[in-house]
């Protein structure tokens, strides 16, 4: 009876020490468990650091606290001169690696924005097609030059402030003799009094003779024009002895110009060059001017002949190459003036169009007075080993003009005009921006007994044409313009230019103001502004201001823009040529950009304009 009694209670007992065992134990969720572990482990970790800080000697601790507080305190032991020179590296380093950041940051936006496209015609990039030496000629400098040594080259490009690139650039020559032009060419520019050649001509004229790809940037009024009319002058003189040109046949130098007055005035200057050397035996030099506005009747009935060069705005020269009423098969010089504002106006893609009409290698050439980085790394994709030849900076104004920046509120512009054009005799140029100012500004001149012309797009070209020579040959005072007539038109004497209103770009401000001061003489800019112009480009124009030496108003010294520490780095904004600003803020960078974004879905690719289908 006993032992059921024991064994019942041996097996309490068991089960009660289990029970103890298990009481203790509850569930946990395995979440639970993790985040028990991890917090075990943070503990852990904090106990270690600490031991390790009491761990370390108390000397030890008070070398720390002493040596933070030495580099951020006054060093007892090191002369306060010392100690400034080396604040003084430290804050020189820190800023130059702002700098560095900044141009790291330009170069990434120029990069971006650089086209990846070649200025070449679309046969040449689809066939990959690359030309590797310049065109051969028979030209070549005298052997006297030749026989001099580079330091002699280098000595006179540096007096004349002539910077070259380019892999074996020729000689600079002094006088047009050295160059070989002909006697009757000599005469004539003697007759125009031009007895010497200007910077731009010393090195320009040769290297286009060489053959050589040329970019060339000279301020206005330097003498550009001479340097790629007088080549092709001889190159065609050349052909037309060896072998005259048959009906139909040429043009052998094509020359292509933004505006129908740029293109117009250079079409004169050949015409007259090329009549000197008529008279003096030489055979005869045709030349063809194709422009808008104009019947193209005249153009065909030279070109039916026989045409040696063409001088074209790119609407009217697209439209014949389209008719086929001319083509390019021996077409072996190309020169692009003005380049830079043709790229800009949205002839980009007619350029290329243009490009592919050609049948060989061409010898091409681009001039401009403002050319910024991105529109000359462009334009080097098209060039074969260029040479290019810089005159002052790209985009700097002519130091012979003095420029006036006067605060005009806009309701007093028109009458502030009359007393403004009291400042010099005539001939005197008025620029605006609006086609109806200038209308505006002819009626309020004509109205106070003021002989004035006016020019813009929106007249026809006879009118056009007819107001621009009555004001070259000084029959009329003062001519009203639009940016029409900023861009490389030449007018003798004229004595002063009036900016109606600050053009929106300071590129056409160096133009426009381009138009006095010509060929070594004197004159006068000046310039309405209020608070209607835009900030950025009075930046630009006060650091201009500054480049050219000129007086700076007080309230263009008051501005300044936080980009404007980086005004020493170099040659202002790499997009559009401004000193006012850097890349990294550029206006019209911003602008060309959100328009591409607001047309990005719209373009019609089977419209005629679109030059990728």
């Amino acid at each position: 009876m006993s032992s059921p009694r024991v064994k019942r209670y041996r097996r309490d007992s068991q089960k009660s020490e289990d029970e103890e065992d298990n009481s203790f134990v509850p569930y946990v969720s395995v979440k639970e468990r993790k985040k028990q572990q991890l917090l075990k482990l943070g503990r852990i970790v904090q106990l270690t650091a600490e031991a390790s800080t009491v761990g370390k000697s108390s000397s030890e601790n008070e070398h720390e606290e002493e040596s933070t507080e030495e580099s951020w305190g006054r060093k007892f032991n090191i002369s306060l001169l010392d100690q400034h020179t080396e604040l003084k590296k430290i804050a020189e380093a820190k800023k130059i690696s702002a700098v560095e950041k900044q141009l790291k940051e330009e170069e990434k936006i120029l990069e971006s924005v650089a086209e990846k496209k070649a200025l070449m015609g679309v046969a040449e990039l689809a066939k990959g097609i690359q030309y590797e030496d310049p065109i051969k000629t028979s030209w070549t400098p005298p052997r006297y030059i030749l026989s001099k040594p580079e330091s002699r080259h280098e000595k006179i490009r540096e007096k004349l402030r002539i910077l070259t690139e380019g892999e074996n650039v020729p000689p600079p020559l002094r006088t047009f003799r050295e160059m070989k032009l002909p006697k009757a060419v000599l005469a004539a520019l003697a007759k125009r009094n031009i007895k010497k050649p200007s910077p731009i001509q010393v090195q320009g004229i040769p290297a286009v003779l060489a053959g050589r790809d040329l970019i060339g940037i000279a301020f206005t009024g330097s003498g550009k024009t001479l340097v790629f009319v007088l080549p092709i002058i001889m190159f065609c003189l050349e052909q037309e002895l060896r072998l005259p040109f048959i009906k139909r046949e040429g043009p052998y130098g094509l020359i292509i110009c933004p505006s129908r007055e740029l293109a117009k005035q250079t079409h004169d200057i050949i015409q007259y060059y090329c009549r000197h050397l008529q008279e003096a035996g030489m055979p005869e030099i045709r030349t063809v001017l194709a422009i808008g506005g104009v019947p193209v009747n005249d153009a065909i009935a030279i070109i039916q002949q026989g045409a040696h060069i063409m001088v074209a705005t790119p609407g009217r020269l697209m439209d014949m190459l389209d008719k086929k009423l001319v083509t390019l098969d021996v077409c072996r010089y190309l020169c692009m003036d003005e380049a830079d504002r043709m790229i800009d106006m949205g002839f980009e893609e007619d350029v290329r169009t243009i490009f592919s009409y050609f049948k060989g290698q061409r010898q091409t050439l681009l001039f401009s007075a403002t050319m910024p980085k991105k529109i000359q790394n462009f334009a080097k994709s098209a060039l074969v080993k260029p040479v290019t030849i810089n005159v002052g900076r790209a985009g700097a104004a002519s130091m012979n003009v003095t420029q006036d920046v006067e605060y005009v509120k806009q309701e007093a512009k028109v009458v502030y005009l009359l007393e403004c054009l009291q400042k010099t005799p005539p001939p005197v140029l008025i620029f605006a921006e609006k086609k109806q100012d200038v209308d505006a500004i002819h009626e309020y001149l004509l109205l106070k007994g003021v002989e004035a012309v006016a020019i813009h797009g929106g007249k026809d070209q006879e009118e056009r044409y007819r107001s621009v020579e009555s004001f070259r040959n000084q029959e009329k005072d003062v001519l009203v313009a639009t940016d029409v007539a900023s861009k490389g038109l030449d007018f003798p004497d004229v004595q002063h230019v009036i900016n109606y209103d600050m053009p929106d770009d300071i590129e056409n401000y160096v133009h426009r103001i381009g138009r006095t001061g010509r060929s070594g003489s004197k004159g006068l800019a000046t310039t309405f502004i209020n608070k209607v112009t835009e900030q950025f480009v009075l930046l630009d124009l006060k650091h201009l201001l500054i480049e050219a030496q000129q007086k700076v108003p007080p309230f263009l010294g008051e501005l300044c823009s936080e980009t404007e520490k980086y005004a020493d780095l170099g040659d202002g904004c790499s997009y559009c040529g401004g000193l006012g600003h850097r890349i990294t803020e550029c206006p019209k960078l911003e602008a060309v950009q959100s328009k591409q974004a607001s047309n990005i879905g719209r373009r019609d690719y089977l419209s005629n304009t679109a030059a990728d289908y």
